[in-house]
């Protein structure tokens, strides 16, 4: 089975200023353009350390100014944070300044406190996802945008702006829900989910298996997707040694699950630790949520995770936490120059 490679990017919060943060990121994101991987995802978090690029688009007008090869993308738009006419106009101009390398996810956004804080309830978020993703693609292949809904009201708008990818850019969705695996397969959108290589295997079966029941039906999405990515997340960490790995993830982890829980944290909330295995760092290495090791051992684990899971897209996020520039730097060299060509020989 042919196996790409991602990179998965929070752009969580280091005691570094802004601006330099942005500009380290940057500078990964070329490494991983030379170095070959497929895509660049970054995520979209609000009022939290764990999110410094709150508005992806913004960011990733930059990275289709400083890469070549590599697409990239949200994952995801947060869609009820939006006004789809605009949305539309930004994912039009990134696949033309990219040259039609974008990728756009979409989803409703998971934590109730940072759709709270733009007035919205978890309930709003599920109808208004949905609606907006409609608006999205009639507003991407149409010459004039009419729609009628309960949230959103278009009258005969001109569309001026259309993508460079016809007929738009590939659509993804991040879930580890089963149910919403099987919706989002049925629709034809790409996935990526997080969770433990034991579990992740029912999600691509059931995935590939609504993806073939549904490919034929008119309305489904992606129709220029014959083969669609099933991506799984790890954290990584690659050193020379197993021991360095090791030390840099125990070092790292602490200031990543604090950004994360943060949020939780000021409301008292503690559901977020059965949502996020992750958080638990012995269960996270335990059960190779976490690849890190020298680059013999990272290559067994991603055998042992592709082999498990049926996944053909493993995404990494090598940059998480207060991990030091050079060694996520020093880390991504070693995956790609070592681990990689084992699997895309």
């Amino acid at each position: 089975m042919p196996i790409s490679f991602g990179i998965f990017d929070w752009i969580d919060r280091r005691p570094i200023p802004l601006g330099q943060l942005y500009e380290e990121r940057l500078a990964l994101v070329e490494a991983a353009d030379e170095a070959g991987f497929f895509g660049y995802h970054i995520a979209e978090h609000h009022q939290t350390p764990l999110g410094m690029a709150p508005s992806p688009s913004v960011f990733l007008a930059a990275v289709a100014q400083r890469t070549r090869r590599i697409h990239f993308g949200p994952l995801v738009y947060l869609l009820p944070l939006y006004s789809p006419l605009r949305l539309i106009a930004e994912i039009c101009m990134l696949d033309h300044l990219s040259g039609g390398r974008l990728e756009v996810g979409v989803g409703r956004g998971v934590s109730p406190y940072e759709v709270g804080y733009h007035g919205l309830t978890v309930e709003d978020t599920r109808p208004m996802f949905l609606e907006a993703l409609s608006v999205l693609v009639a507003g991407m292949t149409r010459e004039r945008l009419t729609h009628e809904g309960t949230y959103y009201r278009y009258d005969d708008v001109p569309m001026e702006l259309r993508p460079l990818q016809a007929p738009y850019p590939p659509i993804w969705y991040a879930t580890n829900t089963i149910d919403n695996v099987e919706w989002a397969a049925a629709r034809g959108m790409q996935l990526v989910s997080l969770g433990a290589a034991s579990a992740f295997r029912a999600i691509v079966d059931r995935y590939r298996a609504a993806w073939r029941q549904h490919e034929d039906e008119a309305d489904r999405l992606n129709p220029h997707v014959a083969t669609p990515r099933i991506g799984i997340t790890r954290l990584v960490v690659v050193a020379d040694t197993d021991a360095e790995a090791e030390a840099i993830v125990r070092a790292v982890h602490p200031h990543w699950k604090a950004s994360f829980v943060k949020l939780w944290a000021a409301h008292d909330d503690a559901t977020v630790y059965q949502r996020v295995n992750l958080l638990d760092l012995e269960a996270a290495l335990r059960d190779e949520m976490i690849v890190r090791g020298s680059p013999e051992h990272v290559r067994d684990q991603i055998a042992r995770l592709i082999d498990v899971t049926g996944a053909n897209y493993f995404v990494g996020c090598f940059a998480w936490g207060d991990i030091a520039f050079e060694h996520a730097l020093r880390s991504l060299r070693l995956f790609t120059d070592e681990v990689m060509p084992t699997f895309t020989r």
